[in-house]
């Protein structure tokens, strides 16, 4: 059995399959999905997972160098922004923070590797997390 903390094999496996500058989306339990994109289902109901909590447990597996966020978070949803942005400090991880239109963001989405859905019901809480290096 796995002593790390992220005891999702699925999702343990995505992580440690992408390479530099490939990405991974996390979203709420609205994100549309497109098709042709791997899905990785958390969602148990409304709330469960949380996003923040799901972003917490991915951060021990996966470096990050830059993250999209909808430019929307920011006026709908700065509470879990400021979380999110919370998470990665104490993961001593300092993204890049690129902020895009949400018409964008989900465009962008058909680029990510694999999208995980958590049980996350507020707006806007969805984070495309690009990879980065260890070294």
């Amino acid at each position: 059995m796995k002593r790390t903390r992220l005891l999702n094999s699925e999702l343990s496996y995505e992580i440690s399959r992408i390479g530099h500058t490939a990405s991974l989306t996390l979203c709420d339990a609205g994100l549309p999905i497109p098709s042709g994109v791997k899905r990785i289902d958390l969602a148990i109901e409304r709330g469960y997972p949380s996003f923040l909590k799901t972003l917490d447990a991915l951060l021990s597996e996966m470096m990050v160098e830059e993250i999209v966020v909808a430019s929307e978070i920011h006026e709908h949803n700065s509470k879990t922004f400021e979380g999110m942005l919370d998470v990665f400090k104490r993961h001593d991880i300092k993204p890049v923070v690129t902020s895009i239109s949400h018409e964008e963001f989900k465009q962008l989405t058909r680029e990510s590797e694999v999208m995980v859905r958590t049980g996350e019901c507020t707006p806007y809480a969805n984070v495309i997390l690009k990879s980065g290096v260890v070294f």
